[in-house]
């Protein structure tokens, strides 16, 4: 099961909305028969692969006596490809065993159902805890209709993320970059807020890495972001969303972003006059103003203003923090007030683990239980 773990990270990035799956056929003797991953997002299901691969290198019989291992329970419906059950059915496979059971309205457990209604032995549950945690942003989905949200901050080790003269260039190493220019690729959309376009006027493409680039969002309620940002002009505009506020006049770079490709996306503002963030994650996860697939995982890359509001309003899934051994002294907090004035209603992570990364450390917090 680590092994199909393995395979189907391969498709991270590619495979979006659908999860990612890895899976292997292997002999009574320990031989590994075939392996396959789910690639692209309406490609061959990873189950197909090992199969095809299987019969290729050992022939047909060979699978007759062989056991599947598949991360996730294989699919049974109809819908960009056959169903992965009948082909297990169709080729005799014996046995299945299955890492965790696949949330899907059209899923959850009729696959496995139908596999046992048909003698196959199936074994659910190997490994479940990794191999939800690697398709929690399809879970969180599933379940909610939002986007799993990822927190990523940068700062020193007395919590600054810019001097008082503002600069934020740069709190981490290379190594740290590099990192988030993997996560770039691997999920879905990245936002920044207002501040951020403003001050650093980011590019949030992937450069350091090899990857698809993601759908970028900016947050800029009043439209007063001028039209000269890298997010409006560059080469990927078309990726670019400007998230306003519903009531507003149309800001001055909305004719030449639509033209380019880009997305004008309005969303309600609150009484006290903020964009309304759960109505953004909701509409992000049905198809972010583009008319096309949801997004399934976020990235945000805030400032101390946006980072604290999806922490008040609890809509941070995961918090991913850099700190770098620097001390700055005084400069712009991480974070702003939350409001918490007894240590017991501090903000706690269900898992968490430290991580070097070059000369920094890694925090992965996960705010709720897999």
């Amino acid at each position: 099961m680590r092994r199909c773990l393995e395979l189907a990270r391969t498709g991270a990035g590619t495979v979006s909305p659908n999860p990612m799956v890895g899976a292997l056929l292997v002999a009574p003797d320990g031989t590994v028969l075939g392996e396959g991953a789910h690639r692209t997002y309406g490609g061959p299901h990873a189950e197909a692969r090992a199969i095809q691969a299987a019969r290729q290198r050992h022939g047909p019989d060979a699978l007759r006596s062989a056991t599947l291992y598949v991360n996730l329970e294989p699919c049974s419906h109809h819908g960009k490809t056959p169903p992965c059950t009948d082909l297990v059915l169709d080729t005799g496979i014996p046995r299945v065993v299955v890492g965790t059971v696949d949330p899907f309205p059209q899923a959850q457990g009729r696959g496995i159902r139908r596999l046992r209604a048909q003698d196959v032995a199936v074994e659910v549950g190997v490994c479940a805890h990794a191999c939800r945690r690697l398709n929690e942003a399809f879970f969180h989905h599933v379940t909610t209709g939002r986007p799993l949200v990822t927190l990523k901050t940068a700062q020193t080790l007395d919590g600054r993320v810019a001097t008082r003269t503002g600069d934020s260039q740069w709190i981490t190493g290379t190594e740290a970059r590099t990192l988030v220019h993997r996560w770039r690729a691997e999920l879905d959309g990245v936002l920044v807020g207002h501040g951020t376009a403003a001050s650093d006027n980011p590019r949030l493409t992937v450069r350091h890495v090899d990857g698809p680039q993601p759908l970028r969002l900016v947050l800029d309620r009043e439209g007063t972001l001028p039209p000269s940002r890298t997010l409006f002009a560059d080469d990927h505009a078309s990726s670019t969303v400007a998230v306003v506020g519903a009531e507003r006049s149309p800001p001055a770079y909305a004719a030449p972003l639509t033209d380019a490709g880009g997305t004008i996306l309005r969303i309600p503002e609150t009484d006290d006059a903020h964009l309304d963030l759960p109505a953004l994650l909701q509409r992000l996860g049905s198809d972010a103003g583009r008319d096309a697939l949801p997004l399934q995982s976020l990235l945000v890359e805030a400032g101390p203003g946006l980072a604290t509001a999806l922490l008040r309003q609890d809509l941070v899934d995961r918090f991913f923090a850099f700190v770098a051994p620097k001390v700055l002294g005084t400069g712009l907090p991480v974070l702003r007030d939350l409001g918490i004035t007894e240590m017991d209603d501090a903000l706690a992570f269900a898992e968490q683990t430290w991580e070097p990364v070059g000369d920094d450390l890694l925090l992965r917090g996960y705010r709720r239980a897999v």
